[in-house]
């Protein structure tokens, strides 16, 4: 039984799906004006990990996440390089779809563009307007009225009569409620498309709406995700409009991942502390990103430092060093490891991580089984159906991690190499043993 920690109702929940054996999931994608940072990485890897989960256990998943590729921010960008705004869109999607290869996720089922979607958006807004739920202001935008629709506040728990306190009016007062959000914005600059309002560009809390109904023919999906930082306004104005539109939710699970801390600090580029993703992968590679973003839940905030990063180095390489020496043996002697896994710790880990994907409690599965994993390569005659069965259960539960080590070929030139060092060793002859010792470590064998 999958549980999952529901940000709506703030609580863990049994997931149940809208359709047995499948599940509907969307992830707020980024807005394509510069590359990701680190942080961004986060909600890549945690929903992918999910995802996983659910394939390891017969779901049928279908992953959908976006580009926002109509943005004032790529906008002016594009006028800053004095290129289209495609060109900027096109450079940075390519560059976030290569980090997400990198992180070794498994590939979505869509990736749909605001840009692709501009008929659906317009007639979305329409029927908004249509209902009474949306309103043309004096400027020419469109403006969602949050006061029409009585469950505003529900998903991040807040009142609408709280968040008036404080709530800065424009200078431009059109709008009846200062709460009240763009859905079109009338505009000469840069990429428009035409209207019944005129000529412009949608709201950005409008696009996702539209998407998942468009990608899943259905008002209602079973998990919304993305970081904390989008649950309230930008989760809250989608729920709004949704219910608006269709009298339903738009997710039966919201899913918030924390965000990332630089030592306490929030990363910024006044601080100076922006680190790409694709940069971070580049030095330590996925395997290491991804044990470091899982090394703790995905609902508390991760501290990024070279003293965490460090640690989720050395624990994979005691990870990785038996799985290493496990296939090297049984290549070396030319042993199957076959295929069966150990039930316990793999029932012991599905459990951790369909605990609201309690990867703490995961890791630990994980160590019991290398630890044994150790114990059964330290004797003299290795029983190499039960290191087998280690091997191949710590793999499975890393494949759900998203963490694969480079496999390892051995040549019959390294089978020579190793029965002569182990034959030297046997008689003292260290001076030639350490001959073939380095030819092995060369080949990386030892």
């Amino acid at each position: 039984m999958i549980k999952l920690y529901n940000s709506a109702s703030n609580q863990i929940e049994e997931f149940k799906p809208l359709e047995e054996g499948k599940v509907s999931m969307y992830v707020c994608g980024p807005t394509v004006y510069n590359h990701a940072h680190i942080g961004n990485a986060r909600p890549i890897i945690v929903f992918d990990t999910l995802r996983r989960l659910f394939e390891a256990q017969g779901y049928q998943v279908k992953y959908v996440s976006n580009f926002t590729d109509v943005d004032d921010k790529i906008i002016n960008a594009a006028i800053n390089e004095g290129v289209d705004e495609t060109v900027i869109a096109n450079r940075y999607i390519d560059a976030y779809n290569e980090v997400r290869d990198k992180l070794h996720t498994v590939k979505l089922s869509a990736t749909p563009r605001v840009t692709e979607t501009m008929d659906e958006i317009i007639a979305f807004i329409q029927l908004l307007v249509d209902k009474g739920y949306a309103y043309q202001a004096k400027n020419g935008d469109v403006y969602f009225s949050v006061g029409s629709v009585k469950e505003y506040g529900d998903l991040s728990k807040q009142k609408l009569d709280d968040l008036m306190v404080g709530a800065r009016i424009e200078e431009n007062q059109d709008k009846k409620n200062p709460l009240d959000f763009a859905l079109w914005k009338k505009t000469t600059k840069g990429i428009q498309w035409d209207s019944p309002w005129g000529k412009g560009r949608p709201g950005w809390h409008t696009e996702c709406v539209v998407m998942i109904d468009k990608e899943f023919n259905s008002q209602t999906i079973d998990i919304h995700g993305g970081g904390k930082d989008l649950k309230f306004p930008h989760h809250e104005n989608e729920e709004a409009q949704n219910i608006a539109a269709s009298g339903k939710p738009l997710a039966k699970t919201w899913m918030h991942n924390e965000m990332l801390s630089f030592d306490g600090a929030k990363m910024s580029k006044s601080l100076g502390n922006v680190q790409w993703a694709k940069d971070v992968i580049e030095r330590l590679g996925a395997n290491v990103v991804r044990w470091f973003m899982l090394s703790i839940s995905y609902r508390s905030i991760l501290n990024f430092n070279e003293e965490t990063l460090a640690a989720a180095q050395k624990e994979l390489i005691k990870i990785e060093t038996p799985l290493k020496q496990a296939h090297v043996k049984a290549a070396m002697q030319n042993q199957e490891l076959g295929n069966e896994i150990n039930s316990d710790l793999w029932n012991r880990f599905i459990n951790a991580m369909n605990d609201d994907l309690n990867t703490p409690n995961a890791y630990t599965v994980i160590f019991d089984g290398v630890k044994m994993l150790n114990q059964q390569l330290r004797v003299r005659e290795i029983n190499f159906r039960e290191v087998g069965t280690l091997v191949n259960t710590l793999e499975k539960m890393l494949g759900i991690l998203g963490i694969f080590f480079d496999s390892i070929e051995v040549n019959e030139q390294d089978r020579e190499n190793y029965e002569k060092w182990n034959e030297a060793k046997a008689v003292k002859d260290f001076e030639t043993a350490d001959i073939y010792r380095q030819a092995l470590m060369e080949r990386g064998l030892i």
